[in-house]
């Protein structure tokens, strides 16, 4: 157990469970992660090893016993009639037969249908008449001669969720926890592992559950296949509900005319559309109308009174082609069905989440740490959508005053819901709220960029804010800084459109013809843009920031020119230990033997410090980039930092520059992958970074040498 583990247990002890059991208990049960961590949390909340087999065990053997696989249905069934009652977990919905004017259940699983279920358990239980809810339930059979009475008989019920929460027990116990600790403790809920994400990486995780904890808020996520964006909404909470785009009507959305009675955004916090994007798909008008309204105003009306609902809006759909493809052709909302890639419907949304900065979920990047039932963690959530935490960043900073009032009102909901979850107790510091601000404001603004874009009536934006002291900071979107030649484009042609051209052999003089554009509009756009440092004949000092998660950027690019001439290289950096860092030097001393002539002579030396907990290994590794320099031209030695002072992190060269690096060369995200390929495994451009800055500085080559 780790020490954040033994933390985690010893301040929400009864409220936690270890995440791999999860997995140990669902066998081929296809139930969702709350309904087993509910059952894992009646028995598994202990940290005692002993304890924790034995409710494994007692775990198994409920589901064994009482969940109703749909093959087994016909068994259960006779079960049943032969005991007269029997409790069966299964997804359970009711509706109101009015021929017989009673209510009726249908057993998702069991497969029956006509259940008597009286008036009392559905007043309790409103959102079974919605759709499917997952209890545990005792269900009766008492066989009666008139047919038209149904043989079962709904006699318990009892939804799948934690039966009490204290939320200011939980708001007190949150400053036991450092902010780190805290989000790793949160991206442990949600069942990953800490160690496989970087800060922003993480922030984005956690951006998921904003629709949680904000009432009437609307989300989109757009990235490639496998990175997990509807997880969260199928499996996390019960109080979220997720369905197909394709497979929703008004009426089950919002009100049914016939009989007045409210649909999903009535009943739940969240209602996801998953696998929203696709240009083929089609979506009634109507539909998208009362969409609309609904996300602007809170209410909607058809025909009757307006009514008005909670419930938030996530959007969740793959991406067909990669991000500077999208911006240098059409947009960053260019897989959106035609009827949703309006500017009035995207304009409605708060946040645009970068599903391409999500990496694709891999087994090792599950956790087998502790973490809050996901049950309870829903509750605290659920608790929090009465409160309003924007208001937390007005000591600090004030948001441009340029800025619309419908991106104001988004940038605060987000910043809002992000307080939320991580500061309940409203601990943040300056600087914690100003990163996110900043992520608040970034999310806003890749929405309203793209506007830009699709509809030449949306004016470009300033987004910035004004510190306490008058100070003005600008914020730009990591796209935005990786892909400034294409960002700001309007598009020149419709997909389509270059498609019919291809095909008809005209495709090269189109590409002259948008690269003659893109120069020119590169060229005229009045807007400085954030530049990437790129390899040059004439280097030149200066000081560059890059943002977390961004791609596109080497040793190469980031020094391979500022060595050119060198003969002799000096790279401190206390913290080549690890097996990646090692990775990095090599990769450091491939990038010199490519750019030195063969019949030249460089030698690189390395200062660092050593790994007190493997040295033999980390010297091994060491040694062998030695070895492997033997007959390159270019030689390597390096040496540990035995006074244990060396904290500075820069690259000297004898021709007079000094590259400091606030992070040395571990400049890329660490990779988790331990098995397979990967691009990023063979060419840093494909590997994301980790924020970091780098300054140039030039002076005399004798100080460089000496």
């Amino acid at each position: 157990m780790s020490d954040l583990d033994a933390k985690i247990n010893e301040h929400f002890a009864g409220f936690v469970v270890r995440k791999d059991l999860v997995k140990a208990v669902k066998g081929n049960a296809i139930v969702p992660t709350y309904v087993l961590e509910y059952l894992l949390g009646q028995y598994c909340a202990t940290d005692d090893e002993a304890s924790i087999q034995t409710g494994i065990e007692t775990v198994k053997d409920i589901l064994r016993k009482h969940y109703v696989h749909r093959s087994e249905a016909g068994l259960i069934q006779s079960t049943i009639k032969e005991k007269g009652r029997y409790k069966v977990i299964d997804q359970v919905s009711v509706s109101l037969n009015e021929k017989t004017d009673s209510y009726e259940a249908v057993f998702d699983n069991l497969g029956i249908k006509k259940v008597a279920v009286d008036s009392g358990t559905v007043k309790a239980h409103p959102k079974l008449l919605v759709t499917g809810v997952w209890c545990i339930a005792d269900v009766q059979y008492e066989f009666s001669e008139d047919a038209r009475v149904s043989p079962w008989i709904l006699e318990t019920i009892k939804p799948i969720q934690i039966a009490k929460v204290d939320y200011e027990q939980y708001r007190s116990l949150r400053s036991a926890f450092t902010t780190d600790e805290w989000i790793d403790l949160l991206m442990q809920s949600i069942g990953f592992k800490p160690e496989a994400f970087g800060r922003r990486s993480k922030l984005l995780q956690l951006l998921r559950l904003i629709p949680y904890v904000e009432r009437n808020y609307n989300l989109i996520e757009l990235g490639p296949k496998g990175t997990g964006k509807s997880h969260i909404y199928s499996e996390f909470s019960p109080h979220g509900q997720l369905i197909s785009g394709g497979e929703v009507s008004i009426p089950k959305l919002f009100v049914n005319n016939s009989n007045g009675r409210i649909g999903l955004v009535g009943y739940w916090d969240v209602v996801a559309f998953d696998e929203f994007a696709g240009r083929e798909k089609t979506a009634n008008k109507a539909l998208v109308d009362i969409m609309k309204n609904y996300m602007a105003n809170k209410s909607f009306s058809r025909g009757i009174n307006p009514m008005g609902a909670e419930a938030s809006f996530s959007f969740v759909g793959n991406t067909d082609h990669n991000v500077p493809f999208m911006l240098k052709n059409s947009d960053l909302f260019e897989a959106l069905p035609s009827q949703f890639h309006d500017s009035a419907f995207i304009d409605r949304l708060h946040a645009y989440l970068p599903g391409w900065e999500i990496d694709v979920i891999r087994g090792e990047m599950f956790t087998k740490g502790y973490g809050f039932i996901v049950d309870y963690l829903a509750e605290i959530l659920r608790h929090l959508r009465s409160e309003d935490f924007s208001n937390r960043a007005d000591p600090f900073f004030k948001v441009s005053e340029k800025i619309s009032t419908r991106d104001r009102d988004a940038i605060y909901k987000t910043l809002s819901g992000l307080l939320k979850v991580i500061f309940p107790d409203g601990s943040q510091t300056e600087a914690e709220v100003e990163e996110l601000l900043r992520l608040a404001m970034e999310s806003r603004k890749r929405v309203k960029d793209q506007l830009a874009r699709i509809d030449s009536t949306y004016p470009e934006v300033d987004f910035h804010y004004v510190r306490a002291d008058g100070t003005k900071t600008r914020v730009t979107t990591v796209e935005e800084e990786e892909f400034p030649q294409f960002y700001h484009l309007r598009p020149m042609l419709d997909p389509k459109a270059q498609d019919t051209e291809s095909a008809s052999g005209d495709e090269e003089q189109r590409q002259t013809d948008v690269a003659a554009s893109v120069t020119e509009q590169s060229r005229s756009h009045a807007q400085p843009q954030p530049q990437m440092p790129e390899v040059s004949p004439a280097p030149a000092e200066g000081h560059h920031e890059f943002a977390e998660n961004r791609k596109g950027l080497s040793y190469d690019k980031l020094f391979g020119t500022y060595l050119e001439g060198a003969r002799r290289i000096v790279v401190t950096d206390p913290y080549i230990r690890f097996f990646y860092q090692i990775r990095n030097m090599m990769e450091f001393v491939e990038m010199v033997i490519r750019r030195t002539p063969p019949e030249d002579q460089v030698s690189i030396h390395l200062v660092t410090g050593p790994d007190d907990g493997n040295i033999s290994r980390q010297r091994d590794l060491l040694d062998s980039i030695s070895a492997a320099c033997t007959g390159t031209g270019v030689s390597f030695t390096w040496a540990f930092d035995t006074s244990g002072t060396a904290h500075a992190r820069d690259i000297v060269t004898d021709t007079g520059w000094k590259i400091v690096l606030d992070r040395g060369l571990d400049i890329f995200q660490a990779p988790i992958k331990t098995d397979g390929f990967t691009l990023g495994d063979r060419l840093q451009e494909h590997r994301m970074l980790k924020s970091f800055y780098v300054t140039y500085v030039k002076f005399e080559p004798r100080i460089a040498a000496g």
